[in-house]
């Protein structure tokens, strides 16, 4: 595997964003197409499609919700671990002056950057991609969904 940093630090996972997703979204296509253009079974292709597309969305949604609802829990309690162990306070303070995506992007400065980016994002209200792009010693999460 490769070093992680900014430029390869997204995630896919192969079955789900490059065969499951793009055959229902074809699905879904092809049966608004076909009930445009076949208007014998115009009703057999809508329902067809609508049907694609409730699937399509719903696996988006519920993949996303469950994964990213405990990934967001999980990075805002490292978040305050690490505050902790750097400063010797509890975050709370500071964390309600934080986005959730700023947090989530000080998970990849190492600790001498990670306080100044959390000073600079307190300050500045640097924007997540600022952080992440910016950072110099990435620190690479390897484990997240």
């Amino acid at each position: 595997m490769s070093k992680q940093n900014y430029h390869n630090h997204k995630r896919y996972y192969a079955p789900h964003h490059f065969i499951f997703l793009p055959v229902t979204g074809t699905a879904t296509a092809i049966g608004f197409y076909k009930a445009w253009a076949d208007e014998a079974n115009q009703l057999v292709w809508l329902l067809f499609g609508t049907t694609s597309f409730f699937i399509l969305y719903l696996a988006i949604m519920l993949r996303q919700h469950y994964a990213l609802t405990n990934q967001n829990r999980i990075v805002r309690l490292e978040f305050r671990l690490r505050y902790f162990e750097l400063t010797g306070k509890p975050a709370d303070e500071v964390e309600k002056h934080l986005s959730f995506g700023q947090i989530a992007s000080l998970r990849f400065a190492n600790d001498s950057e990670f306080s100044i980016f959390l000073d600079r994002a307190l300050a500045e209200n640097l924007s997540p991609d600022e952080i992440k792009n910016n950072i110099k010693d990435w620190q690479a999460d390897n484990m997240r969904v």
